[in-house]
């Protein structure tokens, strides 16, 4: 990251807020209604198959939201805040495993691949479920592209599927470890900050 890059300072002016604004209202809530749109998904499997299906439907429709906001959003919700080559995220984790990794006040080069790693896989998660929807239920918007599709189809989607949401899973348990390393590491709340939106100033 460039001019969002923070390392503590020994000292800052003497009327810098002491915490500052972040995470936009919208990226907020995309985080926290994503954690609840692929939690009620994963859990419910297809017992009732409805609640799977809309759940899906409302990770769909975050992810495609959070991608126009990645795009014209705030300065640390656009992606040309936090996507980083492999180069730059390979030398922040060799920093973070030493110790010595700065301070993002945004994402982190590993916290914005996370965060890419995460939409690919989710979307592709939604994508194979509408398909296999349409297959086996003849429903949903791929259900005229999906309609006759030979029964290994079928099969061969819903492994996919099962696949990749077992896939995201451990991406997301990797994320909330990461989370809980880099909060540790700076001695900084992130949960709380993806709450309230503020983090410490770094002049402060």
């Amino acid at each position: 990251m460039n001019s969002d890059t923070t390392h503590a300072a020994a000292s800052g002016p003497p009327d810098a807020p002491a915490e500052i604004k972040v995470w936009d209202p919208l990226v907020r809530a995309f985080h926290w209604l994503l954690v609840a749109g692929f939690a009620t998904a994963y859990l419910v499997e297809d017992e009732p198959l409805a609640i799977h299906v809309w759940a899906g439907y409302l990770v769909l429709g975050l992810i495609a939201v959070r991608i126009a906001w990645g795009l014209v959003g705030p300065q640390h919700a656009r992606f040309t805040d936090f996507v980083r080559g492999p180069g730059a995220v390979g030398h922040y984790l060799g920093d973070a495993l030493r110790g010595r990794a700065p301070r993002y006040l945004g994402h982190s080069p590993a916290g914005g691949a996370m965060v890419i790693a995460l939409l690919v896989l989710l979307t592709a998660i939604g994508l194979t479920g509408l398909a296999l929807y349409g297959a086996e239920e003849h429903a949903g918007p791929l259900a005229s592209l999906m309609s006759g599709a030979p029964e290994f189809w079928e099969e061969g989607l819903e492994e996919v599927h099962e696949v990749l949401a077992n896939l995201a899973l451990g991406l997301i348990v990797l994320h909330v470890a990461g989370v809980v390393f880099t909060g540790l590491s700076h001695r900084e709340n992130l949960v709380r900050a993806m709450v309230t939106g503020k983090k410490r100033n770094a002049d402060t």
